[in-house]
């Protein structure tokens, strides 16, 4: 029991409770508009976030220290190979193939969201098992660790599910460039990619791909100037919600999921609109500081920058996708737009990285559940 006491007390001693403070702005002004647009999608995002939370609780005692060296390969590896059995047994909605069904209770869950954990996981491991030297990565590492983002980075694109597999891209790239690699990989990397660009567009993009890209660059799309008009009427301080005639009326698409931050604007005008915009920019910078204070610890390094990264792909996307200024994709904002899956999945990452913080002066935990704290000048028995 005492065991039990210890471990409790040294979770919430040791908690970045700023963290969680600066998500809980976000939830709120995410609930109010979503019971605005529908009550029973707000009853749903309630059940979400209990479901979220009880994740969040689960995973932020898990020994993460101990068990990383088996589960995040084993992890990988499972969740890697359901994404390849998508080709296979998936499930085909609007097009695109992306879920598994599960037989017998007809619940659908798609892969491609849990590997985001996976690959964050396993550039964890990997890193902290082998940190950079002082010059960075070089070019065999570098490989090595690329497979891990590549790999599942293709076999989403193939879904087809583009966002997704670029969101991955990005951000096990972001989190490479976070760690340290050798500068003239980067160079490399960039010239190469300059030179590729044309041929990827020509031979890599399916057609409607190629028809977002152009839409973008010429006349927006019948979503995207939905979203400016609603955006453009919100002023400066928004409407009511009776005014709010873009929405109201379902002239803008998806209001709840994908372009609730058109709604954003409508309702509660570009005041609205910069403070959410500020409430995630402040939270990814207290992400990289956390990563930049426990730059010795690649495991929490690895964590907290690549969930900046992660929240600043789906930000900036979203937001960009919704001005015209990116084709439109299937990417939420995060922890904001109403759905279930992206809540776990951060309520997730988040937990890991608050275990990993709680526990970061514990050499191990032992089999009888107490943990051992390595201290200087304390020999570990």
């Amino acid at each position: 029991m005492n065991a039990w006491f210890d471990f409790d007390k040294r979770i919430f001693k040791y908690f970045s409770y700023s963290l969680m403070i600066q998500l809980l702005p976000i939830f709120v002004i995410s609930s109010y508009l979503v019971y605005e647009i529908n009550q029973r999608l707000f009853n749903k995002q309630m059940v979400y976030y209990f479901i979220a939370f009880i994740a969040f609780c689960i995973v932020v005692i898990i020994p993460w220290r101990r068990i990383m060296w088996w589960f995040a390969p084993l992890f990988y590896l499972i969740n890697l190979g359901m994404l390849i059995a998508v080709e296979f047994v998936g499930k085909t909605i609007l097009g695109a193939k992306r879920w598994i069904e599960l037989p017998g209770i007809h619940i659908t869950i798609q892969p491609s969201e849990f590997i985001k954990v996976n690959v964050i996981m396993m550039l964890a491991y990997l890193i902290s098992k082998k940190p950079p030297p002082e010059k960075g990565y070089g070019l065999f590492q570098f490989l090595k660790l690329s497979l891990i983002i590549v790999i599942p980075f293709l076999v989403i694109a193939k879904e087809p599910d583009l966002g997704t597999a670029l969101v991955l891209l990005i951000t096990g790239y972001g989190i490479l460039f976070l760690i340290g690699v050798n500068w003239k990989i980067w160079v490399a990397l960039a010239i190469l990619a300059g030179a590729g660009a044309p041929v990827i567009y020509q031979y890599g993009l399916k057609p409607y791909q190629k028809k977002r890209i152009h839409d973008m660059l010429n006349k927006p799309s019948y979503q995207v100037r939905q979203a400016l008009i609603a955006i453009g009427s919100g002023g400066m301080e928004g409407k009511t919600k009776e005014e709010a005639t873009q929405t109201q009326l379902k002239f803008l698409p998806v209001s709840s999921t994908d372009f609730i931050f058109a709604y954003l604007g409508e309702r509660l005008g570009f005041k609205g609109m910069v403070t959410v915009i500020g409430l995630y920019i402040l939270l990814i910078f207290n992400l990289l500081y956390i990563s930049w204070k426990y730059k010795r610890d690649y495991l929490i390094k690895t964590f907290a920058g690549g969930l900046a990264f992660l929240i600043f792909v789906y930000m900036g996307v979203n937001i960009f996708m919704i001005i015209g200024l990116a084709p439109v994709v299937g990417l939420p904002l995060p922890m904001f737009s109403h759905g279930g899956t992206s809540f776990i999945i951060f309520a997730v990452i988040f937990g890991i990285l608050q275990n990993l913080i709680a526990f970061k002066d514990y050499s191990r935990y032992t089999s009888d559940e107490k943990i051992v704290m390595q201290t200087k000048g304390t020999p570990v028995p």
